[in-house]
């Protein structure tokens, strides 16, 4: 029997990519967006409407999914988007809307298919973090920090599931051509004002970020191991794809923060 996966935020990069990439696996696909008019058409690719800021949305969409499987064996918790903003230049709005996607979005899926998998007592989670969910960059605290959460939301959930047999698991990629630097990065204003106290951080950092971004890694590279995950009981709690990711977790594990933070500052030249 077809194992039915649950894609949040499928109608580009890494998650249309896997929902692409899993249907041609022999699974059954339900990408879930906002939009399902970006949907590509496939047989096993089937869309479905879900606005992850709402609890209900959320579970009308698992109630469709529900009246014709049994179950939603694996859950893809792939939205989000990233602020570049400064702390100082934030407005209210913007710190709870990039939590509300990032972090309560997790939450809110979660809290809508657990239920089912512990019933069936077999599932696996998937959350897609990112490398800066373990190191900081400035302008991209709130990113960054909403990504730390998802490690923490991880971490916490393996202990609570362990004994329903659900798995859960965190993907940390690096830089992925998916178009986030195009699509999924809202600028605060302020922070990119030509007179703000910041512009000279943001004129030598943001387009070196963003031009790693459009030029990393294929997501291709991400959908494959989410299937080495699903297929392997024993894969490890979370796992680096990409060259970024590859290149900063392992010194982050092996440096004092003072000599991590100083090759940071000198990788993206940011000593003044």
């Amino acid at each position: 029997m077809k194992k039915v996966v649950l894609i949040t935020g499928s109608s580009s990069g890494m998650g249309k990519t896997t929902s692409e990439f899993l249907s041609n696996n022999g699974f059954i696909i339900y990408a879930a967006t906002r939009d399902i008019s970006k949907i590509s058409k496939n047989k096993n690719v089937i869309p479905i409407t879900m606005d992850i800021t709402s609890q209900k949305s959320v579970d009308e969409a698992v109630k469709i999914i529900l009246k014709k499987h049994t179950a939603i064996d694996i859950l893809i918790n792939n939205a989000g988007y990233g602020l570049v903003s400064t702390v100082e230049d934030l407005q209210e709005i913007e710190m709870l809307n990039q939590f509300n996607v990032n972090v309560f979005g997790v939450l809110r899926v979660c809290k809508s298919v657990i239920p089912i998998m512990r019933k069936n007592k077999s599932g696996v989670i998937i959350n897609i973090s990112s490398f800066l969910g373990k190191i900081g960059l400035p302008l991209l605290t709130l990113y960054n920090s909403s990504k730390y959460a998802v490690e923490g939301i991880t971490d916490s959930l393996r202990y609570e599931l362990k004994n329903f047999n659900i798995r859960v698991h965190s993907i940390l990629p690096g830089f992925f051509d998916t178009k986030f630097a195009r699509d999924n990065l809202v600028t605060n204003l302020q922070t990119f004002d030509e007179k703000s106290p910041y512009s000279s951080l943001v004129s030598s950092l943001a387009p070196v970020i963003v031009n790693q971004i459009n030029n990393g890694n294929d997501s291709i590279e991400v959908a494959q191991m989410i299937l080495d995950i699903i297929n392997d009981d024993k894969f490890p709690a979370r796992a680096t794809v990409g060259d970024k990711a590859k290149k900063f977790i392992p010194m982050r594990k092996e440096l004092s923060d003072e000599d991590f933070e100083r090759r940071v500052r000198e990788y993206y030249n940011l000593n003044g």
